[in-house]
């Protein structure tokens, strides 16, 4: 496996405007300087848990994995309830979870410019292979993770499980989804976006925001990551497996767009709040150095490769985006869901693939979706709807070159659909399908959910590429080997109260060589 990328960012205009304003310069100071130069804490002693926000890793290579903790002894504060001072942490690599045969260890340090996160990329170990790892500082020890590296890059991989998974809001309901996942046998999990609210939201079950205003600057990012890391279900996760994370809006802001927020239009205060934001995320996430943010810009997009089975190419849908321009631009053949730089990164390694599935991890919905009966048409225009020629682009490009398998996974809309995807959606009789889009609900936003809404059978009625909805929690389990791609739609009935139990509402299957989903 390996990640791919052109890391080199060159010149960043709001690297100036932020400037200008006279906002972000500690920040940047920071990313130039690259490390802290804060006094150690030599002895450190702790009144609570210091790992009360768990462990996870995530990007597996071939050879290595990201390794992530924070200490924040109390998780609520922004601060962490964490001196001014870097503390040192010690890690450890084994091959067993009683750490007997233990293969890579270190010392880091755990600095407050990024909020005492840690972040290992750990070297040097095998491919294909099952791993444990913890951390210590001072005489507290964390819990022990499991990881697992990548297979080689020219391996021919029999099989491959993982999950995909979006939109996790704290008030509206308990994260048991990620307990059932914390059980699955996976090689990774794939997060596309939501991974925090940046709303006010409260709910009614008692797993209010905090803070319990809409939230703007890093302290309060830092405090909203805090509660939602402390779910005891996510931490399971993510000591259970390694994670591929991507971001959508509300890391951020809802439905904002590049530059463009949804309601303030003063930009620099955005990207002040957009600089914090990201900062925040890249703290309490498994990746990797070159992904750490300069300012209110961060690399996130990425390309990951299993073998000779799956390639992932890990899409930003948010920061590079055009505004979204309402029904009469959406065919603008300038607009862009994904920036010039990006799109063509995605079609130059698409290009170069020799993956048996070629997989676009991306966050809004790409099939066309009617929501009204009859003649008339409405669509999101936060979607790839709105972007008509940017997705004609790219279906274009999958239809001549004859890439192979493409699959496109989704998250965003708090639903699990599953859409054949035309060259040109404008002309169904005669377009050919290209590609399949497999669609994960949320693990909780929007509470418990239904099976299927009246809008749900419209959308089935007047969109006949799309062939399954179902509206309740949880997350798609994918399993695919060199003859076929199976997703299984795994759902809980209930997450306003704890304990739900999971089943499989429904699964569909893509053979290899013919685009299309059929029902298993």
């Amino acid at each position: 496996m390996a990640i791919e990328g052109n890391w080199n960012r060159g010149p960043i205009s709001r690297r100036t405007l932020l400037t200008r304003a006279g906002i972000g310069t500690g920040a940047l100071a920071l990313y130039a300087a690259g490390f802290s130069q804060s006094k150690a804490w030599a002895k450190p002693f702790f009144a609570e848990d210091p790992f009360s926000l768990g462990v996870a890793s995530g990007d597996p290579l071939p050879d290595g994995v990201v390794l992530w903790t924070r200490l924040a002894p109390e998780p609520l504060q922004a601060d962490g309830g964490m001196p001014s001072r870097k503390v040192p942490v010690r890690y450890e690599v084994a091959t067993d979870e009683g750490f007997r045969d233990v293969v890579r260890k270190g010392n880091t340090f755990a600095t407050p410019e990024l909020a005492h996160s840690v972040h290992v990329e750990v070297e040097g170990l095998d491919p294909a292979r099952e791993y444990f790892y913890r951390f210590k500082t001072g005489p507290e020890e964390s819990p022990v993770g499991r990881t697992l590296t990548a297979p080689p890059a020219d391996a021919d991989l029999a099989l491959l499980q993982f999950a995909f998974v979006s939109c996790q809001n704290y008030p509206s309901g308990y994260f048991t989804p990620y307990r059932h996942i914390a059980d699955e046998d996976l090689a990774l999990v794939v997060h596309l976006g939501d991974y925090i609210y940046e709303g006010d939201g409260q709910g009614t079950i008692g797993r209010g925001h905090v803070p319990a205003a809409e939230i703007f600057t890093l302290a309060d990012y830092r405090k909203r990551y805090g509660q939602y890391k402390g779910d005891e279900d996510l931490r399971a996760a993510h000591a259970r497996h390694p994670f591929v994370v991507t971001w959508d809006d509300h890391e951020v802001e809802n439905n904002y767009a590049d530059e463009v927020p949804q309601d303030e239009r003063d930009t620099e205060r955005f990207l002040r709040r957009r600089a914090d934001a990201y900062q925040a995320y890249y703290e309490h996430q498994p990746l990797r150095l070159s992904a750490k943010p300069q300012g209110p810009d961060m690399r996130l997009y990425r390309r990951l490769t299993y073998g000779r089975l799956a390639e992932f190419n890990v899409l930003d849908t948010r920061q590079y985006r055009s505004d979204q321009v309402g029904d009469e631009g959406r065919f603008a053949p300038e607009a862009t869901m994904t920036g010039e730089a990006q799109e063509r990164w995605l079609l130059d390694g698409l290009e170069r693939s020799g993956a048996r599935w070629n997989v676009l991890a991306q966050q809004v919905f790409f099939g066309e979706r009617d929501f009204v009966a009859g003649p008339e048409t409405n669509y999101s225009n936060d979607a790839w709807d709105g972007y008509v020629a940017a997705r004609r682009r790219i279906t274009g490009f999958l239809a001549e070159r004859d890439t192979t398998n493409p699959i496109v996974l989704t998250g965003d809309v708090h639903a699990n659909y599953v859409s054949n995807i035309e060259r040109d959606f404008s002309e169904p009789e005669s377009s050919e399908l290209v590609a399949t889009e497999f669609v994960t609900t949320s693990i909780s936003t929007g509470g418990d959910g239904v099976d299927q809404s009246a809008g749900d059978r419209v959308v089935l009625a007047e969109n006949p590429h799309i062939e399954f909805v179902n509206r309740q929690r949880g997350y798609v389990r994918c399993t695919l080997d060199r003859g076929q791609w199976r997703s299984d739609f795994r759902i809980v009935d209930f997450v306003t109260r704890p304990g739900a139990p999971i089943r499989t509402r429904a699964s569909f299957v893509v053979e290899d060589g013919v685009p299309g989903a059929e029902e298993a």
